[in-house]
């Protein structure tokens, strides 16, 4: 009996994805226009940075700056973006590295003391806008803070698995009071000049107190 030799053809590759000129110049561009407005909003806040500005820090025309944002809100909007993607980084690597709940909650949380309170005019204007944005950009924030709020979240629930917090606590409402403790926190960094490791010790009673009441 014969047999025929066995021949396996190799899978084709995908055609690599060929990225244009034109491409690579409008992202750098994009770049740039960030880097230029991140500073400035930090030395002058939202309200004392305009367009023009941010352009001609860039070295660009105000044409180039609105050719890649809509305007001086959504280019606001992709640096809080941005800012949110590194802190959920750096909250994900503080988590792992933590035992107990509120040890959990104040790394993850002293990481955002950590990385904003280098830039507090910056958290100024966030807040500022949280008052002022529209329905839309409302919700753009809110999904862009979820991945944050799910980390937060999941350090309640094993919480709550370890025996540290009871299940009968309303874990949303206890979420929400968490997240909005971090947040007041930085009132004190502008008006009091507190520091990353006063805050955190500032928040480490507030939640030492509010998780003695959710104890089983």
């Amino acid at each position: 009996m014969s047999y025929e030799p066995l021949t396996i053809e190799a899978e084709s590759e995908a055609p690599p994805v060929k990225v244009n000129r034109r491409t690579i110049a409008k992202q750098r561009t994009r770049e740039k226009v960030l880097e230029a407005a991140r500073t400035l909003f930090i030395q002058r806040g939202y309200e004392g940075a305009t367009i023009r500005d941010i352009a001609q820090a860039a070295g660009m025309s105000t044409g180039a700056v609105f050719a890649n944002f809509a305007d001086k809100s959504e280019l606001f909007d992709a640096i809080i973006k941005g800012d949110l993607e590194e802190l959920h980084e750096q909250m994900s690597a503080a988590a792992s590295d933590a035992k107990g709940v509120e040890q959990v909650l104040l790394g993850m949380f002293g990481a955002g003391y950590s990385l904003y309170l280098k830039q507090l005019p910056m958290v100024q204007a966030v807040i500022s806008a949280s008052w002022t944005r529209d329905a839309n950009n409302e919700n753009e924030h809110r999904a862009a803070l979820k991945p944050l709020l799910a980390l937060v979240e999941a350090a309640l629930k094993r919480g709550v698995a370890d025996g540290e917090i009871a299940k009968t606590v309303d874990l949303g409402l206890l979420l929400d009071t968490v997240w909005d403790l971090y947040l007041v926190n930085y009132r004190r960094a502008v008006f009091d000049e507190l520091g990353v490791e006063q805050l955190t010790a500032r928040l480490s009673s507030q939640l030492s107190m509010l998780l003695r009441g959710a104890r089983p």
